[in-house]
């Protein structure tokens, strides 16, 4: 049986940096036998989280939260993915409000009276794309690494990349920084970036192997 992997985009262009360096991810992982999905927040509507606690007492199928948007139709792909990618530009050395907004509506797999922990387990890689080599990527990972411990998955790292906390690729020609009206696609030339992008499929295969092998039953 295969994998699936679904990639989520927090990026307001579809096919910029991030969407390149996302397509990158889920290239390797199609190599890798996973059935794959790229969905791009920039094409959905998903609204701020207002708190109001619906997700805990009053889910059904179907409907996870109160909110009426798109959110309901990502929960369903998610769940049924095995790993899932969160993706995003590196916007004020954090993940972008697009991708924050998103993450805050997770909650209802932490408290929902259906949905809760129904992503326990599952494997999340983190993915950043940033102008700068250390221009904000790191904590943009660590961003969703605590939203993959939060909701108890299992965030895949590998500590011989250019960072230990995700795929990381930089826009800018070696990451310097300089403007290149020539360079439009910087990722696709950040062979740093690309090689960690195949490290962390890796790492997830390995993590979901392991699992198939000794399933978690508590």
């Amino acid at each position: 049986m295969a994998y699936r992997m679904v990639g989520i985009s927090g990026s307001p262009i579809v096919k910029g940096n991030l969407g390149t360096f996302l397509d990158s991810i889920m290239d390797t992982a199609s190599v890798r036998g996973f059935e794959t999905e790229t969905v791009y927040l920039q094409k959905m509507l998903v609204r701020n989280c207002t708190h109001c606690n619906y997700c805990i007492s009053r889910q059904k199928d179907g409907k996870y939260c109160s909110l009426d948007d798109d959110a309901q139709a990502l929960y369903e792909k998610i769940e049924q993915a095995d790993a899932i990618v969160l993706a995003s530009p590196v916007y004020f050395m954090r993940t972008s409000g697009m991708m924050a907004t998103f993450i805050d509506r997770l909650r209802v797999f932490i408290f929902g009276n259906v949905a809760g922990g129904r992503l326990r387990n599952k494997v999340g890689i983190s993915a950043a794309v940033s102008w700068l080599r250390h221009g904000g990527i790191e904590t943009t990972h660590l961003s969703h690494i605590l939203a993959f411990i939060t909701l108890d998955m299992i965030p895949a790292t590998v500590h011989s990349s250019v960072s230990p906390l995700g795929a990381s690729s930089v826009s800018s020609r070696h990451g310097e920084g300089e403007f290149d009206p020539s360079v439009r696609l910087g990722t696709r030339d950040d062979q740093a970036g690309l090689l960690s992008a195949e490290a962390l499929v890796g790492r997830a295969v390995e993590l979901l192997d392991l699992m198939r092998k000794a399933p978690v039953t508590s």
